[in-house]
Formats: C-alpha cells, sequence, structure tokens
C-alpha cells in the first residue's frame, strides 16, 4: 500500500477511520481562487495532497491543491446567521444603491 513504510502491517479499515478528515480546494486556472472540491481522509497531509491529485483532479482539472485538516477551520454557525452578519447590514454605502450611476460608465 502506498504510503505505508515497508514492513508496516496494512491499515485496516477501522484504523482508516480513525484518520483526520482533510478538506481539498484545488486552483483551476492561474489567477483564479481555490474553490472548495470536497473531503477526503488521510494519515498525513502528504498522503492527502496524493489522495487530493488522483481524486479531484483525474482530468487534469487543477494546477494547485490546498488540503487543510478539517478541524484547524473555525467556521461561524448558520442558526448565528442574523445577529452575526448583522453589523455589516448597516453600511449602506457599499453597495451602489442609494445614488444614480453617471451615463458612458461602465463596468461599475
Amino acid at each position: 500500500m502506498q504510503g505505508v513504510p515497508a514492513g508496516s502491517p496494512t491499515p485496516t479499515p477501522a484504523s482508516r477511520r480513525d484518520w483526520p478528515l482533510w478538506e481539498v480546494f484545488v486552483r483551476g486556472r492561474r489567477g483564479l481562487a481555490h474553490s472548495h472540491v470536497g473531503s477526503l481522509h488521510a494519515p498525513d497531509a502528504t498522503m492527502a495532497l496524493r489522495n487530493a491529485r488522483d481524486l479531484y483532479t483525474r482530468r487534469q482539472e487543477g494546477v494547485s491543491l490546498w488540503v487543510v485538516p478539517a478541524a484547524a477551520i473555525t467556521a461561524s454557525s448558520p442558526d448565528e446567521r442574523d445577529p452575526f452578519f448583522d453589523p455589516a447590514a448597516d453600511k449602506a454605502y457599499r453597495h451602489p444603491t442609494f445614488y444614480d450611476v453617471p451615463a458612458g460608465v461602465e463596468h461599475l
């Protein structure tokens, strides 16, 4: 098995379930942002990168991969959406909705 040192026992399905979860991000072309494409279990970052390459870029869709331990990600809670994002709602000046755009101005 790839990634297992010679002489080591082959991991059992039970021990594979204990491998950490990794979130996978792929950048499709140069200049674009990485996008989350899925998750996988792997024993370490090197194996997570290899498995992500094999699983998520089989048709050469990517030029760059990121794997991040899922345990290292901190996320806001959907249940707290309103109070968490409420401070942004009072900044009307961030959106050009209360003034007219002059004629001839493109791509605003």
